[in-house]
């Protein structure tokens, strides 16, 4: 039977765990990053910062193609280079960076960051509880069950973030006068844009939802919300 203190050990181990990642992340961003420099893309996501009674939303730069937005554990908001492409390449509207902006907002502002840390240590105690309860009546696959069940856990629970940071985004959009029809667009376009094309991992074992389901939430919230869905919608006045 395990004892408290191993399952103390591995509360200690996940935060520490995270807190070092979060710590290389934050040195891996700084020497790889620029504070954004894009009138045109700064003009919309002024429209969200007047909403937000903010001076302006600083976004960074991370000088990578890959294309991806990111919220990092420090609060600050990236997009890769290679998003920024392409939008300078027409491939992406103005609106549509908006609204992966204020995704990653979304993330800050619901504290996610802090979630995951509290999620994160939690889910190495539960690892190392299954691993020595399923030793014994599995030995050899135990431990390997133990992984796939908690990484079974971290997914659903980073899907869940992803649902509520759309939530966020899609009431920022429509608050701002730019709609939640470019967030789903840009849902549409991701696969391609990032090379997926929606290959990957197991649906239970994927951090982000699937692109359908997400946009079927947005479309629930604006059927909630008395938003029409379509190009150019506003809010009702």
């Amino acid at each position: 039977m395990l004892k408290l203190p191993a399952l103390l050990i591995a509360i200690g181990y996940g935060l520490v765990l995270w807190l070092f990642s979060a710590w290389r992340l934050k040195k891996q961003m700084d020497e790889t990053s620029t504070p954004l420099n894009h009138p045109v893309l700064e003009r919309e996501f002024a429209r969200m910062a007047e909403v937000l009674d903010l001076d302006r939303i600083v976004v960074n730069v991370h000088e990578v193609e890959p294309v991806n937005g990111l919220a990092a554990p420090d609060g600050r908001i990236f997009l890769t280079r290679g998003f920024v492409r392409k939008f300078d390449a027409g491939e992406v509207t103005a609106a549509e960076m908006a609204s992966v902006v204020a995704h990653e907002m979304g993330h800050v502002a619901l504290g996610h960051a802090r979630r995951r840390l509290i999620d994160f240590s939690g889910q190495n105690a539960i690892r190392v509880v299954l691993a020595g309860v399923l030793g014994r009546f599995l030995p050899g696959v135990g431990p390997w069950v133990a992984n796939t069940l908690a990484s079974m856990v971290a997914a659903r629970l980073s899907r869940q973030d992803e649902y509520e940071a759309d939530a966020y985004a899609s009431a920022l959009l429509v608050k701002a006068g730019i709609g939640t029809w470019p967030q789903k667009t840009l849902l549409e376009k991701l696969g391609k844009l990032t090379g997926m094309g929606g290959h990957g991992a197991p649906a239970w074992l994927m951090s982000h939802p699937k692109t359908p389901e997400r946009i079927a939430a947005i479309e629930a919230n604006e059927a909630r919300w008395g938003i029409a869905s379509g190009p150019g919608t506003l809010p009702p006045v």
